[in-house]
């Protein structure tokens, strides 16, 4: 069987391009923000979300992170505004997390480096299917959200309680009526710039909005999440922790902020 990729010392991020050679391709992220050398640009416009809570279908372990699918068969749950040219359909969001509350995220700002980072995944219906949409530069739009330590977040913990009932890869469960937007910030001030999916295949078809405040989550919540187990419920247990790929090359990248 193929080496399958993971986030071990023998199949990690470092190993990833042998079997995925866009990985070490020009658009690759996370990246590092540095935010002295991120200009404002006025033109970023505000964004907007509205999520249909019915369109959550399921939680699943698969190995790597945990995901919250959608309905995104229409355009029941839309992103738009932003750096984006149209409106772009929800389809799943998941995280990545460290072995311990001082690291986890996969972009850093400023040398800092967050919890947690959660991903929601979004593609441009022009395309007509997901896997269209891979395949180019403006498919997909990912929100990105770090998580910091410190009082727990209520709407986060309806996510943790679903846990129990997916503790091993290939577990899939329910979790329906949940509107992500609960979880976002007050705040929207955003940096956005071109990359890659931080797993592979690695495409290079992402618009980021990075949110620039973080949500705020407890030490305990963080620990629920780290509960989950990266093998099969037949199979000795494997933490499934450090889910994170390191900052890779800006390569001459534009990172744009929305605010000054």
């Amino acid at each position: 069987m193929a080496k399958e990729w993971g986030y071990a010392s023998h199949n990690g991020p470092e190993h990833w391009h042998e079997l995925y050679p866009i990985a070490k391709g020009d658009k690759q992220s996370p990246i590092e923000l540095h935010t002295k050398d991120i200009r404002h640009d006025p033109s970023l416009q505000p964004w907007s979300a509205s999520y249909d809570p019915g369109s959550a279908k399921t939680i699943l372990n698969n190995g790597k992170t945990c995901r919250v699918v959608f309905d995104d068969t229409y355009d029941r749950s839309m992103l738009r505004g932003g750096p984006l040219s149209g409106p772009y359909r929800l389809r799943q969001f998941h995280l990545h997390w460290g072995s311990s509350d001082d690291h986890g995220s996969e972009h850093t700002v400023d040398g800092v480096k967050y919890a947690a980072e959660l991903h929601l995944v979004h593609w441009n219906p022009k395309y007509n299917t997901f896997g269209e949409a891979l395949k180019q530069p403006d498919g997909i739009a990912v929100v990105g959200i770090f998580l910091k330590i410190g009082r727990e977040k209520g709407e986060f913990q309806f996510i943790l309680d679903a846990l129990d009932k997916i503790k091993t890869k290939g577990k899939e469960a329910p979790f329906t009526h949940f509107d992500p937007s609960c979880l976002f910030p007050a705040c929207r001030d955003y940096w956005t710039y071109h990359g890659s999916f931080t797993t592979p295949p690695c495409e290079e078809c992402i618009v980021w909005l990075l949110l620039k405040e973080p949500m705020t989550v407890s030490s305990d919540q963080m620990a629920k999440l780290r509960s989950l187990f990266a093998s099969a419920e037949n199979e000795p247990p494997v933490p499934l922790v450090g889910n994170w790929r390191p900052p890779q090359p800006i390569k001459g990248r534009v990172v744009r902020a929305s605010f000054k």
